[in-house]
Order: C-alpha cells, then sequence, then structure tokens
C-alpha cells in the first residue's frame, strides 16, 4: 500500500483533479478520441480494439497474446454459451428469437437507451428478459451476480455467444435522446470522479496511465477499446467474465466500494465508455491480462 502511494505521489495523481469539461458527446467523442491518437501516434485505430497488446513498449505482451489466441482459452466458455444461446426453450423458441436477426450484426449498438422503459439496456439485460419472456428458469436470473460466480459466468458465456455474432462490425451508439443523454452524462461524471482510498478516477488509470505498469503489476489498458473486447477472458481469471466485473475489480483495486452488477451507474459508465470507442470494431470475446 505504501509503495503504491509513494508511487502515485511521485506521479502527482494523489491531489488536484481532473478537468471534466461539460461537453456534448459529439464534442467529447472527438476530445476522447484524439488525446489517444495524440497519445499514442503510432498505434492505427483500429488496433485501440486490441487493449494494451496495440500499446508500443507493450510487445512482450503482444506475443503472448497472439500465442494464446492461437487457441484461445475462451473457446470452452464461449462453446458452452454457444450451446446455450442454441438450445431451444421448453416452447421450442431460443435467445436468437428475441433478437432482430436472430442477434447476428446488432451488438455494435449496445447498450442502448430504451423509451419505454425509461433506461439504459445492455446485452446482458436483453439476454436475461428473453429467458424470463420464454419461461426459461436459469440459476443467473434470480442470482445475486455479485456472489454466485457459476450464476455470472454462464451469463458471461451467453452474452460472449451473442457479441461473437457481431465480431467486426463497428461500434454505433445512438444517444440522441433526452434520456439517453442524461445517462451518458451520469456515466461520464462517474468516469471522471475520484473514489476510493487511492483518490483515483476512472480517467487516472486508462488515460493518464494507460500503458504504463502501476504497482508493479501490468500495463494498464487504453480507455480507447476497453470495451469492444468484453465479455472476456482474462489470464488471472481463468474463464469469461462480464464487463461490470471487471468495474467491480477496478472499484475494488483504488479501495473503493464497488456497485452492484448491473446496476444503473454501471449501465451508464458502460454506455459513455463505448459511445467514446465508437467506430471501433468489436472483438468479444476476447483474451485479456
Amino acid at each position: 500500500m505504501k509503495k503504491i502511494l509513494l508511487t502515485l505521489v511521485a506521479m502527482g495523481l494523489v491531489a488536484g483533479a481532473l478537468p471534466a469539461v461539460m461537453a456534448d458527446p459529439a464534442s467529447d467523442l472527438k476530445q476522447f478520441q484524439a488525446f489517444f491518437k495524440k497519445k499514442f501516434p503510432t498505434v492505427p485505430f483500429d488496433e485501440f480494439a486490441n487493449g494494451l497488446y496495440a500499446l508500443p513498449g507493450n510487445e512482450e505482451y503482444r506475443d503472448q497474446w497472439n500465442l494464446m489466441n492461437e487457441f484461445p482459452p475462451y473457446e470452452f466458455g464461449l462453446t458452452n454459451g454457444m450451446k446455450l444461446w442454441e438450445k431451444p426453450f421448453k416452447n421450442g423458441k431460443t435467445f436468437a428469437s428475441c433478437f432482430k436477426n436472430g442477434g447476428k450484426n446488432i451488438a455494435q449498438g449496445y447498450p442502448y437507451w430504451d423509451e419505454s422503459s425509461k433506461m439504459i439496456r445492455t446485452a446482458e439485460m436483453d439476454i436475461m428478459d428473453c429467458a424470463k419472456r420464454n419461461g426459461e428458469d436459469f440459476q443467473f436470473l434470480t442470482a445475486d451476480l455479485d456472489k454466485d460466480t457459476k450464476a455470472r459466468v454462464q451469463l458471461a458465456e451467453v452474452t460472449a455467444a451473442f457479441y461473437s455474432l457481431s465480431q467486426g462490425q463497428r461500434i454505433k451508439i445512438d444517444i440522441s435522446a433526452p434520456g439517453a443523454i442524461k445517462a451518458y452524462e451520469e456515466g461520464k461524471k462517474f468516469w471522471w470522479q475520484r473514489r476510493g482510498q487511492l483518490n483515483f478516477a476512472c480517467a487516472h488509470c486508462h488515460m493518464d496511465l494507460a500503458g504504463r505498469n502501476f504497482g508493479g503489476n501490468q500495463p494498464l489498458s487504453a480507455a480507447l477499446g476497453h470495451p469492444t473486447g468484453w465479455p472476456a477472458q482474462r489470464i488471472a481469471w481463468a474463464r469469461i467474465e462480464t464487463l461490470h466485473r471487471r468495474y467491480v475489480t477496478c472499484n475494488s483495486q483504488v479501495r473503493a466500494k464497488p456497485f452492484k452488477h448491473g446496476s444503473d451507474i454501471y449501465n451508464n459508465l458502460q454506455l459513455y465508455e463505448t459511445f467514446n470507442s465508437s467506430g471501433l470494431p468489436l472483438t468479444a470475446p476476447a483474451m485479456r491480462n
């Protein structure tokens, strides 16, 4: 802990505040992506979809990642998810029946604002509602997803199957509705707000420190492209997990109390992150450190 705090002091990140300039989403997008293009001028835009492996100085990690991708460990979880996606419900329908185009080439529009429910909808939410409408009783429908790893991973695996049907599609999020803009601003506020014992904002790790080692562990990924590979399998986890699970661990790592999996604030954060990765291709599921 002392070592981490000393590192923060040396980097000038303990005191002060990051500027969260109010702007419209289109201006945010332009500035957000320009920041990373300037910070990493040699990285082609599409490469940001590959996380830390695209960043200069991480060539050793890139080599290891390339080797892993010859026989991706996440294939086991993806196979489980695809079986669940394709397995008929008791009424003969499948998950595909709940989605436009059978779920193909639509994940690039998630998360989205739903005017009827007045909330942001994630793929996990639509998958869960699909199961409920069709009378299914999967464990992930009633479990505490923060505590029940088995149920959460099953949800992550079927969500990974859904996203795999849209690999290569470029992110395009519609936030033109007033409700969507409000949710976006809430996600933006969370992104820039300091929290936890380390007094860190999301931007500290994934903008200021992107590509650098923090606390002697591993390089941090850039915010640009962060959501493109999720659901993902991290080496340390050895299983496919949801993006919200990553948010939970990020909050814990800065000694902040995490929010609940599927909470509105995490949905809004996902909207903010994903919108600002607009134009990048989806790569989920993917391997991550």
